[in-house]
This record gives structure tokens, sequence and C-alpha cells, in this order.
């Protein structure tokens, strides 16, 4: 675990799939992120690479052979990262293939991840993103981020507002029982003022695709922001909430979950990134976590 620090902040990283564990609010002294619970959900801020959500049939298709991958959100989320730097105010990690990944996922890729406490601002947080492919195809992907956020003390899920600032109204479209994706079936969300208040269609996921919000942010029942997160530049955006945990998701992806009954190739699914060989690929996000008043 390695831990940064500044005068707002304490920020806890495992090399265990480079994931983001702890945030300490060090005003309060109150935890601001989901603590992992194996009951609810064991996660804290997985990152989701090389695939973002459920392959049709647990599989996927390279020209004419086939790949099987039966968990969702790829294979990084369980891996263990090599740490590379590691600072005061910043760590990064590094993922290379294996003979296992090359056996479910056949290219030559690093992927850094670096997260990084801002040097303006305390209370800012980025998580960087960088793909390399070492290899001589084509090589396709997606990526995305998964943090789970705490409510604030004492304050119930229930009362709380995700907001979209600027927006009165937005398209998404959700998934199926068995997770996939359902975009022709597309829902309007209507917003009163840039808020929408926590509902129980949550846990069924939100998507809101094509580049609609690029800032999305977890407000108390004051509606005053607790967590925002800055997704500029990024195509899809989900909001997923367990109802039994007191915490809301917000999720930035580049890719998402195969559409029910997808049979196509790799590069025919939705959301692919591509990089030719020898391309490097930067992504940003970054979240701030409010003081509390």
């Amino acid at each position: 675990m390695h831990i940064l620090e500044n005068e707002a902040l304490k920020i806890s990283v495992a090399d265990a799939g480079a994931e983001l564990c702890s945030v300490v609010d060090k005003a309060d002294g109150c935890e601001r992120l989901w603590t992992a619970d194996p009951a609810i959900w064991n996660r804290h801020a997985p990152i989701l690479f090389p695939f973002v959500g459920k392959l049709a049939g647990g599989e996927y298709r390279i020209g004419g052979r086939a790949y099987a991958m039966k968990t969702q959100h790829g294979f990084a989320r369980d891996m263990v990262f090599e740490c590379v730097e590691a600072a005061d105010s910043s760590v990064t990690h590094r993922l290379l293939p294996t003979d296992a990944t090359r056996a479910i996922y056949p290219y030559e890729f690093s992927l850094l991840i670096r997260h990084s406490l801002d040097a303006a601002d305390p209370r800012l947080l980025r998580i960087e993103w960088t793909v390399e492919n070492h290899g001589t195809d084509t090589m396709y992907f997606s990526i995305g981020g998964h943090p789970g956020f705490l409510m604030p003390p004492g304050v119930e899920k229930e009362d709380c507002f995700v907001q979209f600032p600027g927006l009165d109204t937005l398209r998404y479209f959700s998934v199926n029982a068995q997770g996939y994706a359902l975009p022709d079936r597309l829902k309007t969300l209507r917003l009163e003022n840039g808020f929408a208040p926590y509902q129980t269609d949550i846990p069924d996921t939100w998507i809101f695709p094509d580049g609609q919000v690029q800032s999305a942010a977890i407000a108390g029942p004051d509606h005053r922001p607790y967590v925002t997160l800055n997704c500029e530049g990024f195509p899809l955006l989900a909001v997923w909430a367990n109802p039994k945990g007191p915490f809301i998701c917000l999720e930035p992806w580049f890719g998402r979950t195969d559409d029910e009954g997808f049979t196509g190739t790799l590069e025919d699914k939705a959301g692919m990134e591509k990089l030719v060989p020898g391309e490097i690929r930067h992504i940003t996000y970054s979240i701030r976590f409010h003081a509390a008043e």
C-alpha cells in the first residue's frame, strides 16, 4: 500500500490492481471512498481493462479465433502491478502482459496508472492512464474507472443527489438482468437545475453515451457537492449504486459492456479504442473531494 498525503487528504493506493483504496479527509477524519465490504461490493475503485463490462457469451473474436473471458471488466483489477515510481504526492504503477494474459488477450501492451495529488489544489486527485501498444498488430482495448464514493456521515443515500452541472436533460440506457447493454432503449433523465435525486433504478446502471457528461458530482440533501468527478473528453459515464451499501459509483468509460446478443469481432465491439504498433494513449480524469461545510 502506498500513501499520498498533503494538508487536506491522505490517499492509499495498492499494488493489487493499482487500486485507489482510501481517501481520508483530514479536516474531519472521515473516509470518502467505499470500504469494499465483501458482503456488499468487494471493490473500492477498480481499473477496468482491457474491457469495460461483460463480453457476450463470455468470449470475443479476433478474426476467426475466439478468446474466452468469463469475468466482466477485464483482468487488470485482479492483477498485481509493479510500482515504478513513488513519492509523497504521486505513485505510478505498471502492468505488462504475462503468459496468462496472452492466452486471453493476445496483445503486447503496457498500462501505466498514476495517482497524484494536485500541487495547486490540495483537494484534487488526478488519475492518469497510459496505454501503449508494444506489438506488431493493431491493438483493441477499452478502459474505465469505477470509484465508489461513501455518502457524507449521517446522510442517507436516498436523500442525496447526482449533479450534472449545466444540464437539464440527459439520454441514457441501462443493462438487462445479465449485464448486457440495451442502447436501443434510450430513456430521458430530466434534471432540476442539474440535479437528479438518487432513485431505485440506479442499481440497474445509468449509461450516458455520446460524451453528454463531462462532469458529475454527488451532492447531499442541501445540494452542496460532496465529491465531483471531471471526465472531460470521455465518451461515456456510468452511474451505479448497490442498494445495500451507502455509496454511489461515478464511472468514466472508454468502451462499454456488449449489446445483448452481440456476435461480431473485437473491432466491431461498441466503444473500442485502437492503437497502431508503437502508439501511446494518455487519458486523465480527476476527482475533487470538497470540504465539508
